[in-house]
């Protein structure tokens, strides 16, 4: 060193060895090298001495040194100073800086101390101390050098790894036979700036509580310094990532064996084998550095050399955490993944099955982590109406809460949450855009906490679907709907000659109903879901053939093609049009309706929420209600920048108008038309091909009144065969048939308003009220699986007019035996 005489240096070692990580995977040796370093001893010269000591020169090499000087004794603790040495200037002059206690360092720089300072217990040393300092050395070699572990090897598990400290810096070895209940913090703090750690809780299976993130168990899964891993230290249940992987399960799980936990607290965890003592010795101990929020591997007896004594599909270390952490990923790319998607995934990866219910709690987990507590979220909802109404003044978002009763007595604090209803100021001004017509329905929540979602949807002159308000309300009544329909009546639809398109719920019935909700004719008018009304038409009469005849007599245009299909389907059973004449005409078929459905037929519920709700019904409350706000300001701009490149190359119409147009000119050159009041525009058209499976053979049009005996004028409000064969024999344009909701310019006003970027939350205006919980009787069963409470009929099948989807992934082209995400019979999924 700086001084003329000679060091005996102690060089405890560590390096890596099968898997490398950004850190590498460490060990250390119990005994020290001695080394004599002369003033003339290069760095190369100690790389060397070090690595021919340890029989590995060419093989190995060197990282990094760091070497420590005693400052202090404290109480039971050495306090030290820490340095890198990296180069021949570091090694020389180091002994000029033995003082030093404040000089930052960074690994491979100029002799700066690595650490401030730190300390480690004091122990009895094996040999008479030496003079000079001791240095740590951190190897990296090639990869599948093997190294037999003893029972004691202090292993850091770091979580995280200090800030300004190389992997390669090491405590002098300690005496394994003793170990303090406390191990003592190495950067000498006071106990105010420790680092928070959770405790660990006992069981017996070693499934419900468990320490961070063993990152040495087995030498085939060692895992170093988690960068993900939170500070906090036990991220093994609340952080993402493979921080959250507990090595010490997934070890287990893997191997196939169980074992159970002996010793569990804040600061000391000790597991064993379920078959330690009778054939197996597999063990392992940590105590917990506080301070520095590190678990220290104090003893490991390893691997296994048990065999599983039964074949299982199941594995009880395999809990709803270890899954939660696996499927975080998927559920983070899709929250409305499929339950048996994760559950097939869960089983290929950890080669165990486990049940639906558990792989169902892990996705609430997940979910939770990704987007906020469950319970939480509830009392999110008041800040949330509160800063949504700030960043978009105009905003409607109305709360309704019950009182909370403790043994008889209101609890002032806090209070239930029962409904919302919400819309935002771009969907009020897009519905006076969209067709004078609205589809009302209701989708089940899938999270923690049941409950529906009661959505409208409007539909704007080029056939895209809008949600334009919503309700969360605890489920389908008449209380549920009343609220959810006057608040759209007042806020979002107060048109005149609205017609409301939804199911035949009773609720909604008596909702519509009422005498000052503003629903009944002539202020409104009612139809039904012709989906929803073959549905229930199913679960009388079976049969795909009647509810198909009884579709199409819904869809006729004109009276006459609805008693042709009519006639068929009484030739079948004349209880099926008994059952039919019991509903109103004018609720569910298209002849009778006046044109106020623009043959629209359904509620688009499911339409909707794939395209523009997908997930949402996953998530907690808070977040299902920002998804929305973010939801719709991105369709609201790439719609309307579809609108607008459409107007600046000087189209017109919509181009689903465009689309009907010319598929109706190619049938119109099968007409002959003749004229019998020019002044009036009255004509015949006669058909000289049949154009469908119900054809009258000749047609009166009266452009004047926009009519024809096809209806299909009077219903979509545009030009139908007929009508463009009469336009083009009179040299007339067919433009100003067309009702003003298909102009490009009504649909570019559907998205003209924009929506505003949303202000931070940090900046939300405070809420001083009660805090608001969730209802404990909307609360999934905790027991078994989750049972749905939709009833299934045919409207769960699938649409035949569109393509197949596999029944496991949901997606297209493949089926459910071919999916790659199926359980092969090695438990792996196919095409891994």
């Amino acid at each position: 060193m700086a001084s003329e005489e000679s060091f005996l240096v102690l060089v405890h070692y560590r390096g890596s060895i099968k898997r490398k990580t950004r850190s590498g995977v460490k060990f250390t040796d119990k005994d020290p090298l001695c080394i004599i370093v002369t003033p003339t001893t290069t760095y190369d010269a100690l790389v060397s001495s070090v690595l021919e000591k340890l029989g590995v020169e060419g093989v190995k090499r060197v990282k990094k040194f760091f070497y420590r000087i005693p400052t202090a004794v404290l109480h039971d603790t050495v306090k030290f100073d820490c340095f890198t040495i990296g180069s021949d200037e570091d090694l020389h002059s180091g002994g000029s800086n033995r003082n030093a206690t404040t000089i930052a360092a960074v690994a491979g720089s100029s002799s700066r101390p690595a650490v401030a300072s730190s300390s480690a217990p004091v122990y009895e040393p094996p040999m008479q101390p030496v003079a000079s300092p001791s240095f740590a050395v951190d190897l990296s070699g090639n990869v599948g050098d093997e190294v037999r572990y003893g029972e004691h090897i202090p292993t850091e598990v770091h979580c995280p790894t200090p800030a300004g400290v190389g992997d390669g810096l090491f405590d002098d070895p300690d005496d394994d036979d003793v170990e303090p209940d406390m191990i003592a913090d190495e950067s000498g703090d006071d106990v105010g700036t420790t680092v928070p750690t959770r405790a660990i809780g006992g069981s017996s299976s070693g499934t419900q509580q468990y320490p961070p993130h063993f990152s040495s168990l087995d030498l085939d899964a060692m895992r170093q310094d988690d960068n993900d891993l939170q500070a906090s230290g036990f991220g093994a249940r609340d952080t993402e990532g493979s921080a959250g992987m507990n090595e010490f399960q997934t070890y287990s799980i893997r191997r196939g064996v169980q074992y159970k936990v002996v010793e569990s607290d804040y600061r000391r965890y000790v597991g064993k084998c379920s078959e330690f003592g009778n054939g197996c010795t597999w063990l392992i101990r940590l105590s917990l550095r506080q301070r520095k929020g590190i678990w220290e591997v104090k003893r490991y007896n390893g691997p296994h050399t048990c065999l599983a004594s039964s074949i299982s599909s199941d594995h009880r270390s395999l809990d709803y955490h270890v899954i939660s952490t696996f499927v975080m990923p998927m559920v983070r790319a899709d929250a409305g993944v499929n339950i048996k998607v994760l559950q097939n995934a869960t089983a290929a990866h950890f080669g165990f099955r486990p049940t639906y219910r558990r792989v169902w709690m892990a996705k609430q987990k997940a979910v939770a982590v990704i987007y906020g507590d469950w319970d939480e979220s509830y009392n999110e909802l008041p800040r949330w109406v509160l800063g949504v109404q700030l960043t978009m003044p105009g905003t409607v978002a109305v709360l309704r809460t019950c009182p909370v009763r403790v043994g008889g007595q209101v609890d002032d604090s806090q209070v239930y949450f029962h409904r919302l209803f919400w819309t935002f100021p771009p969907c009020i001004q897009a519905f006076r855009h969209c067709k004078p017509l609205v589809s009302i329905d209701g989708t089940h929540l899938y999270g923690k906490y049941g409950g529906t979602l009661l959505v409208a949807i409007a539909q704007d002159g080029n056939s895209n679907i809008l949600p334009v308000a919503f309700a969360l309300v605890e489920g389908e009544n008449a209380e549920s709907w009343s609220f959810f329909l006057s608040h759209l009546r007042e806020h979002v639809t107060p048109q005149l000659g609205l017609l409301v398109i939804s199911d035949r719920h009773n609720g909604i019935k008596a909702a519509l109903e009422a005498p000052d909700g503003g629903w009944l004719p002539p202020a409104a008018y009612r139809a039904f879901c012709i989906r929803h009304v073959a549905a229930n038409f199913a679960l009388t009469f079976k049969g795909k053939d009647a509810r198909r005849l009884l579709v199409n007599a819904a869809y006729a245009k004109t009276e006459v093609e609805f008693d042709y299909w009519f006639d068929i389907l009484r030739s079948e059973n004349p209880a099926m049009c008994d059952w039919a004449n019991r509903i109103e005409y004018s609720l569910w078929t298209q002849h009778c309706d006046e044109g106020r459905r623009f043959g629209h037929m359904t509620t688009n519920i499911s339409e909707c929420v794939n395209s523009i709700l997908k997930g949402v019904r996953n998530l907690p409350v808070c977040s299902l209600v920002k998804a929305t706000y973010g939801r719709l300001a991105e369709l609201f701009v790439r719609k309307g920048r579809e609108a607008e490149a459409q107007m600046g190359t000087g189209q017109q119409f919509s181009q689903y108008l465009v689309k009907c147009i010319e598929a109706n000119l190619r049938t119109a050159r099968h007409f002959t038309v003749t004229v019998y009041d020019r002044d009036n525009s009255e004509y015949t058209v006669a058909e000289t091909t049949p154009t469908g499976s119900f054809s009258l053979g000749t047609y009166r049009v009266s452009l004047g009144s926009k009519t024809c005996d096809c209806g299909y004028f009077q219903a979509l409000h545009f030009p139908c065969p007929h009508a463009l064969a009469c336009c083009a024999y009179s040299r007339l344009t067919w433009q100003p048939y067309v009702h003003e909701v298909y102009q490009l310019s009504s649909v570019f006003g559907v998205y003209q308003m924009g929506f505003a970027p949303p202000i931070p939350e940090g900046f939300w205006p405070p809420y001083a009220g009660p805090t608001v919980i969730p209802d404990p009787s909307m609360r999934r069963a905790r027991e078994g699986r989750p049972r749905s409470t939709r009833i299934r009929t045919n409207m769960d099948e699938a649409d035949p007019n569109r393509p197949k989807r596999c029944g496991l992934c949901r997606q297209p082209g493949h089926t459910r035996r071919s999916c790659p995400q199926a359980a092969g019979p090695s438990g792996t999924a196919r095409n891994q």
